[in-house]
């Protein structure tokens, strides 16, 4: 018995072509849902429509239009450079910090203290660290050499940012047979030494002022010795004297600070 031939079976598309098939239906519906979720300005479309006229002169009809100049936005610069270099100034700070409280705490000294102020940072100094009982002279190797560090990040600071040096005591007044009558020149000749510390390393006297306000702005209670000895201190202040420059420093180099600690 003779066998059959098999039927040669039906052309059908390739196996390819299907799954292209389906790729481009989704791609379809992908740019349908782009479409429906956006917002079509006539306006937009209009200038489009006739600048493309005006400039290659095919479409019929078209008139060449100048795009809307309320919708002409002013390039802004971008700072990154600057911002990148306020960062690296107060990675160094905060690191400066680091290393003189560590050295600070083989020594059984008190710390120093970083802190936001409303139009900058505040660096606190406690005065054990910088004077004797009574003294306005700075004589500690450790406060010279942290006021050496400081001083070579101020150089790196804007040139109108500020730095103020603020003295200030407990309520305890000099003693009599000392040099200052009363904590008002005590604080206040505490304060211009290390201004003069910050010039020796060549910061510019211009950026600088010294201040007292003797017992009149603790930050402590003055009822313990711990307390009184946080009182006594010398504040430097960092901020601008222009108004826009001072925002900035506050939002590059503070938010920064907090952001590290």
């Amino acid at each position: 018995m003779a066998k059959k031939k098999c039927p040669k079976c039906p052309k059908c598309m390739p196996q390819w072509l299907a799954s292209f098939g389906d790729l481009m239906s989704l791609l379809l519906c992908f740019f349908v849902l782009l479409l429906s979720m956006s917002t079509i300005d006539a306006k937009k479309v209009h200038e489009a429509v006739g600048s493309l006229a005006g400039a290659l002169s095919i479409l019929e009809g078209g008139t060449k239009t100048e795009v809307s100049r309320e919708r002409q936005q002013k390039a802004t610069l971008i700072e990154v450079e600057e911002e990148t270099a306020n960062r690296v100034i107060t990675a160094q700070l905060k690191q400066t910090i680091v290393e003189i409280n560590e050295m600070l705490k083989i020594t059984g000294g008190p710390e120093i203290e970083l802190e936001e102020a409303e139009e900058g940072f505040i660096i606190r100094l406690p005065s054990k660290l910088l004077f004797k009982s009574g003294s306005a002279v700075i004589q500690n190797e450790d406060a010279k050499l942290f006021l050496r560090r400081i001083s070579l990040i101020v150089k790196k600071l804007p040139k109108n940012v500020h730095v103020q040096a603020i003295g200030h005591t407990d309520i305890h007044a000099p003693r009599s047979s000392g040099l200052f009558k009363d904590n008002w020149e005590l604080s206040t000749a505490r304060a211009v030494s290390v201004v003069k510390e910050l010039i020796k390393n060549r910061i510019d006297p211009i950026r600088t002022t010294a201040s007292g306000k003797a017992e009149f702005e603790p930050i402590a209670s003055n009822t313990t010795e711990d307390g009184r000895a946080k009182n006594r201190r010398v504040e430097l202040h960092f901020s601008s004297l222009d108004k826009k420059t001072k925002e900035k420093t506050q939002k590059s180099i503070l938010d920064t600070t907090l952001e590290m600690q």
